[in-house]
């Protein structure tokens, strides 16, 4: 079938992308899905850092590729042997599938799976090779969703079903934002009641980590970034506290988790923790960052740096998780969304998040 989506067509154009243009909308043949695999129309798609490091070439990929990997949507059809039963079923789209067998799936998402990153870095589908094509040439899938078009076609283990109650929009943001933000709390470094929590950047997972911790009835949540709207809405949210890095002068807490993507973002997140704390890092910095910490000040404070991708998560069992706090109005993921955009306006909308200036924009087909 044709759809219609965002292909980046090479990485690392210069800034403004509103002049230099990257994405096109392109019209892009899809093939049926294979065994195991699902068509998916596309109700709503997160911009994330994640899809403007494949722009500003932090995250090399093959190109062409049609970008987007925190979406939503409805099943309308599934390839040989997928549950049929899942036609009609809105579902969030994730960008790590488990196969469920490799050493990485056995740790119970402690670190991902092998397979997934493998299929993820080379542009392919979990079962091997594409099912995009422009003008007889291949496109490359990103991290097996493909989120930024009319439908996508998708292996069955890169969604988990929610109910119809759940609105796109969050059920979108909950594919990437929510899982990397509030796995670092939920499953990688979970805070005791009595704990304080730190939040060092405050985009779409950053944000989503300050909501989880409110929602997990903390002593103390306190916010760090160095723009000042987002400290206003961060105190809206549910923030005891909130500082710009340089205004901490001692202010510390007992998890901090980093999701700035920043070696200066990670310094402050650790140098931040509290004796016997823990540091969680989520951001992805470019490749080439360094980072500078004291080992001595790990070892005579007895604290403790965790790594944690796509919060440690395993979107089948933590995605529920998220989705019951939210019911109970625990959870208010609709204020992370702070912009909606069409598709024609990708271009601007990555000029918007490399600026810094929302927390989310979703894409709303």
């Amino acid at each position: 079938m044709r759809i219609r989506g965002a292909v980046l067509e090479e990485i690392g154009r210069s800034t403004p992308y509103s002049d230099s243009l990257p994405l096109t909308i392109s019209d892009v043949d899809l093939d049926d899905p294979a065994p195991g695999e699902l068509l998916v129309r596309i109700e709503a798609a997160g911009l994330c850092h994640s899809d403007l490091s494949v722009v500003d070439g932090n995250r090399v990929r093959p190109v062409p590729m049609l970008l987007g990997h925190e979406a939503a949507g409805i099943v309308e059809g599934v390839g040989a042997a997928a549950d049929e039963a899942l036609i009609g079923r809105r579902v969030v789209m994730t960008f790590l599938p488990r196969c469920g067998d490799c050493d990485g799936c056995r740790t119970q998402g402690r670190t991902p799976c092998t397979v997934g990153s493998a299929a993820n870095n080379q542009g392919v589908l979990l079962a091997g090779g594409t099912r995009l094509d422009r003008g007889g040439s291949p496109v490359a899938h990103h991290l097996g969703v493909s989120g930024f078009a009319t439908h996508a076609v998708v292996d069955r283990r890169s969604v988990v079903p929610v109910d119809d109650d759940v609105p796109p929009a969050v059920a979108a943001v909950l594919g990437c934002a929510v899982l990397t933000g509030g796995g670092a709390l939920l499953n990688a470094a979970p805070p005791a009641e009595t704990d304080s929590v730190m939040i060092v950047g405050l985009g779409g997972v950053g944000m989503a980590a300050l909501l989880v911790a409110a929602a997990l009835g903390v002593r103390e949540v306190i916010a760090v970034d160095a723009v000042p709207e987002k400290l206003a809405l961060a105190r809206r949210l549910g923030a005891d506290r909130a500082f710009a890095p340089h205004e901490l002068d001692g202010v510390r807490a007992d998890v901090v988790v980093e999701a700035a993507g920043s070696a200066r973002a990670f310094e402050t997140a650790v140098a931040a923790t509290a004796v016997g704390g823990t540091t969680v890092t989520v951001g992805l910095p470019a490749p080439s960052a360094t980072a500078t910490i004291s080992p001595l000040t790990l070892v005579a404070e007895a604290r403790t740096v965790i790594g944690s991708y796509l919060g440690s998560a395993v979107p089948s069992r933590d995605i529920p998780r998220y989705v019951e706090l939210w019911r109970a109005g625990r959870l208010p993921l609709e204020k992370l969304i702070t912009a909606r955009v069409g598709l024609d306006e990708i271009n601007e909308a990555m000029d918007a998040l490399a600026a810094g200036l929302q927390i989310r924009q979703v894409i709303e087909f």
